[in-house]
């Protein structure tokens, strides 16, 4: 009699080319894999998915909805996608009794300002900040507000709605735009918490990585440092280009892995894939963010993984839903090539209605692959407004500056038509399927 398959709890917000990586995975690995997301109920199943529809704005109920719909059901794991389905997910394993974050630390992780308060207190680096109302308008100067400083929406990922002020004057309009964000209708049809709030805090100069890692039993392993070449100091904070493994000197990054570990420790994440930004300077690593989710959009096919054979090297995904099925395979180093990605950035807010350059791109040496995600005649946003990329580039070298030359070799090719759309009072309206990270 054989055993049956191992069921893994896949929370997401919607269906795209991540989700068919873990399918692909989940078949490979003789597993079944159980979709719960944010979907209305009453549709029958119009994906043929047959994946449980919950509201993740209220993850206790996502996760009892969940719960019931797998009554007398063996579950082995859960893994979350993207930043709201990981609530419901921390109560769902709760009430399984399976491994991974407690809701507490995962609700922490949802907030800006809850997790700068936790950074705080367990003694790690961190600027002066503040929440403020986004109405009425704050007066900086009655505030005791310095510059630079940096504006943000509590609750938003991706960079949207983060937005660099040097002056009172831009204070003033950085807020006036995070306010009009924030009351856009996309944005309230999220029913996110803390829509009426945003975070003030002072700006970090310096250097900015990314690291990727998997918490088993409250034990970090690093997975990948990501070097950022290009700077983020602002307006807005679009990011682009993504490699590893790091350039940095190997004290600095060992101060980058020790500081991720004292951020994760401190929020009380245990289980699980978390993604993690920090910037560099002369006075140490400073934790902007720590997420208990994998990197977001496409941007997990930078990473691979020796399994077995240096030939034949496995992908992220298939990686988390070994880790979360305790499978063999799950600690697997990652191949020693330099690799990375560009999400390809917004240029500028309206109707996208052509592409051109791709097969010049794609020609690159060192260029592995294109995706255009944006869809044409679609509405795109740029940047602070925006959290959704044209599409992604992913290149392969034997250096990280190969792979960053290639990656805007490649982008140079590219070229995008995009009209000005209505006059619409929020420029946030979008239909574009795939964020970043």
């Amino acid at each position: 009699m054989t055993n049956p398959p191992k069921r893994l709890l896949l929370f997401t917000a919607k269906l795209g080319y991540q989700t068919r990586s873990f399918e692909d995975a989940a078949h490979k690995l003789g597993v079944q894999l159980v979709y719960v997301t944010d979907r209305c109920h009453q549709l029958e199943d119009p994906w043929g998915d047959q994946a449980i529809p919950v509201h993740f704005e209220t993850p206790e109920v996502a996760a009892y909805t969940a719960m019931e719909a797998l009554r007398g059901q063996d579950v082995s794991g859960i893994l979350a996608l993207g930043d709201r389905p990981t609530a419901a997910a921390a109560y769902a394993a709760r009430g399984l009794g399976v491994r991974y974050n407690h809701p507490a630390a995962v609700e922490a992780c949802r907030s800006k300002l809850r997790m700068k308060e936790v950074f705080r207190d367990a003694g790690l680096s961190v600027p002066w900040f503040r929440n403020l109302p986004i109405d009425p308008a704050p007066e900086p100067v009655l505030l005791g507000i310095s510059y630079p400083c940096v504006l943000k929406p509590l609750s938003l990922s991706a960079s949207q709605g983060v937005v660099r002020a040097n002056n009172r004057e831009e204070f003033l309009a950085a807020a006036a735009r995070v306010r009009r964000l924030l009351n856009s209708p996309e944005i309230l049809a999220t029913r996110e918490a803390n829509l009426d709030q945003m975070l003030i805090e002072g700006y970090v100069p310096g250097r900015e990585v990314a690291v990727e890692g998997l918490l088993t039993d409250g034990a970090l392993n690093i997975l990948a440092i990501f070097d950022k070449p290009d700077p983020l100091e602002g307006p807005y904070f679009e990011e682009t280009i993504y490699v590893t493994p790091s350039r940095l000197p190997e004290s600095v990054q060992n101060a980058i892995e020790k500081c991720a570990r004292g951020a994760a420790r401190a929020l009380g994440l245990l289980h699980g894939p978390i993604h993690a930004e920090f910037r560099i300077n002369d006075d140490g690593v400073w934790p902007l963010e720590v997420a208990p989710r994998p990197i977001g959009g496409l941007c997990a096919r930078a990473l691979r993984f020796l399994l077995d054979a240096p030939s034949d090297p496995i992908g992220l995904e298939e990686l988390l839903v070994r880790h979360a099925l305790e499978l063999p395979g799950w600690n697997s180093p990652r191949e020693r090539i330099a690799s990375g990605v560009m999400m390809i950035p917004v240029p500028k807010s309206g109707i996208l209605e052509g592409v051109f350059g791709e097969d010049a791109a794609r020609s690159i040496p060192g260029i592995t692959e294109l995706s255009i995600t944006a869809r044409l005649h679609d509405a795109i946003a740029a940047w602070p407004e925006g959290s959704s990329y044209l599409g992604f580039l992913f290149a392969r070298e034997s250096a990280p500056e190969k792979v960053a030359l290639a990656l805007r070799e490649a982008h140079q090719k590219l070229s995008f038509t995009i009209t000005p759309g209505l006059r619409v009072e929020h420029p946030a309206t979008r239909r574009m399927t795939n964020q970043g990270n």
